[in-house]
């Protein structure tokens, strides 16, 4: 007899005892739930119309429509289903047809939870990025909906807390110099959808980057101890933590001690041995009058030429025996949960970290 169900090593859906049998749960999300005993039942209506089993059947997917079609209305977020782990799947097996795209991993990951966690936030913008740059036409209609909901999502997060407006620039930037490359000529647009949606969307961007320039960070009041009154190693130490040289210039504006604290040879050394290898420092060796090497220079050159080490503070996993990439949930991780249903003795050394770009190389078939 040949298998018709789902891969057997799927955990399976969830199922709920009623007074005619067992039925499987469907969630439409919260929003639904709470509003879906508005207006007429049409599930009702099917019930009482169970002489015709035609007539039931029609009720029965007017009434899926009619929820699917509420909830698409009534809320930003795609009718999708937020998972915290996915199966990567490459190519069929006897066991599980078909395959999984990057349009579908980006949908049911719950990508809108993790903008709110400061560790994850830096590693959905740089994903969003590099989607904006490369992989924005390979998406399909509902994926770029959700796209743009999460983006949505991110700006209003910075212009409320102030957080990370360098970071969302960038991106928004990027993201705009690609859609205009794209709908440029509106007949041979590659997007899916109508030009006049794109040429919307684009607006909405030009509209967040106008609000995004216009951001302006209160000053703020404190009587207690501020940076400037901390002494002088300290400030030095704060210095050497940042990975960032943006952070470093901007931070040695504020005031004269620490404009020559950012202005170290040697915190400018450490930057480069953190984002480059030796090998790279021997190629674009610069020395300055002195006879000594800029380091600040070679560290703005090299970033020219190679690309700069990523650090974040979470990120995706991969089970490599299970072939699931998944959110790894940091308080399960006390209980040694590995945060999906891994079959491995050891699932730890089964797990790898996934960088933005390799989230994106994963569904490169």
């Amino acid at each position: 007899m040949p298998f018709l169900g789902q891969d057997w090593r799927s955990p399976g859906w969830s199922w709920i005892k009623t007074e005619d049998g067992w039925k499987r749960i469907e969630f439409y999300g919260d929003e639904l739930g709470d509003n879906s005993n508005n207006g007429i039942d049409l599930e009702e209506l099917c019930d009482k119309n169970k002489e015709n089993l035609f007539a039931g059947d029609v009720c029965k997917v007017a009434a899926k429509k009619r929820k699917k079609d509420f909830y698409n209305k009534n809320t930003k977020s795609q009718f999708v289903y937020q998972e915290k782990w996915i199966y990567v799947q490459k190519e069929s097996t006897r066991e599980r047809h078909g395959y999984c795209t990057l349009g579908e991993a980006f949908n049911r990951l719950d990508f809108s939870s993790a903008i709110q966690d400061i560790q994850r936030f830096n590693y959905v913008a740089k994903l969003l990025q590099l989607i904006a740059k490369s992989q924005l036409p390979s998406l399909s209609g509902a994926a770029q909906k959700n796209y743009f909901n999460i983006l949505e999502k991110i700006v209003r997060k910075v212009l409320e807390d102030q957080h990370n407006p360098r970071l969302i620039k960038d991106l928004l930037q990027d993201l705009s110099s690609t859609l205009c490359a794209l709908t440029r000529s509106m007949g041979k647009s590659v997007l899916v959808g109508n030009i006049n949606i794109w040429v919307f969307r684009l607006e909405t961007i030009l509209n967040w980057q106008q609000q995004l320039n216009n951001l302006q960070i209160p000053k703020q009041l404190s009587n207690g101890v501020t940076l400037r009154d901390l002494p002088l190693d300290m400030q030095n130490n704060i210095l050497y933590k940042f990975s960032d040289a943006c952070d470093i210039i901007n931070l040695g504006q504020t005031t004269p001690t620490l404009h020559m604290l950012s202005e170290d040879r040697h915190l400018w050394k450490k930057l480069c041995q953190f984002h480059f290898a030796e090998k790279q420092f021997c190629r674009h060796l610069i020395l300055s009058e002195r006879g000594h090497v800029d380091w600040k220079l070679m560290y703005f050159t090299l970033q020219k030429y190679y690309p700069k080490r990523e650090q974040y503070g979470d990120t995706l996993h991969f089970c490599r025996h299970c072939s699931i990439l998944f959110w790894k949930d940091r308080h399960l991780a006390l209980f040694e949960d590995s945060g999906h249903p891994c079959t491995a003795n050891d699932p730890d050394t089964c797990l790898m970290p996934v960088s933005p770009q390799h989230f994106i190389d994963l569904f490169k078939f």
